[in-house]
């Protein structure tokens, strides 16, 4: 059986070296690579099963990494690294932009590699905190969904660089991540983000993205 190939993303290289050494110690996981940087990070996860990517990632690389990876190697498993249990909202965060699960910072070393070992069969292991929160989470989604499309009231124009904004909103983007794709100011994205709401009759970002499913292109 071939081993679990795990890479770790942790911006304090002697952590990512100890988590090295845990991690070698187990017969069924090999430790493909350990970086400090987001940048780094993108070089090296082709091939890859799980990555561990440190939550303490500076300017919120972490969701971003997490988004990133999902979106060029959608077979590759990510797990948040490094979360607190009382962290419930953002532990749902990592799992809206593409984590299957997390790793909590005070978790055993039994935990640690149960939690990777699940990962690398498509499996999750969530606290009843996070459950409740995804639950919560579904059922505004639900009645958002709803909502809009009682709302929706002919055909809506967006400019092909407001659809884009729309669309990286969708996706759970700040607006300075939004102006890091797109190589424009942030005050640039906030007028794009101001006439989404205003042409869509939207009251938060949330209620925006869900009219992607109604707009045509």
């Amino acid at each position: 059986m071939n081993p679990i190939k795990v890479f770790l993303v942790v911006e304090v290289p002697l952590i990512g070296s100890i988590f090295t050494s845990v991690l070698d110690d187990e017969p069924d996981i090999q430790v493909a690579g350990c970086v400090a940087t987001f940048e780094d990070a993108l070089k090296s996860i082709q091939g890859v099963d799980v990555v561990l990517v440190s939550v303490g990632l500076p300017d919120q690389g972490a969701l971003t990494l997490t988004r990133t990876i999902v979106d060029r190697a959608p077979s590759t498993k990510v797990l948040a690294l490094g979360l607190s249990d009382d962290d419930k909202h953002g532990a749902l965060r990592y799992i809206e932009a593409g984590a299957i699960g997390y790793i909590l910072k005070d978790s055993s070393l039994k935990d640690f590699i149960d939690v990777i070992r699940l990962a690398q069969k498509g499996e999750a292991q969530v606290s009843t905190k996070v459950a409740g929160a995804m639950m919560e989470r579904l059922t505004n989604l639900a009645r958002m969904f709803s909502a809009v499309e009682n709302k929706m009231d002919g055909d809506v124009r967006l400019t092909s660089r407001e659809f884009e904004v729309l669309q990286f909103i969708g996706e759970g983007l700040t607006n300075q991540e939004i102006a890091t794709r797109l190589v424009v100011e942030v005050g640039t994205v906030k007028n794009h983000v101001h006439r989404i709401l205003e042409k869509l009759n939207a009251s938060n970002r949330d209620e925006a993205a869900s009219y992607l499913a109604f707009i045509k292109r």
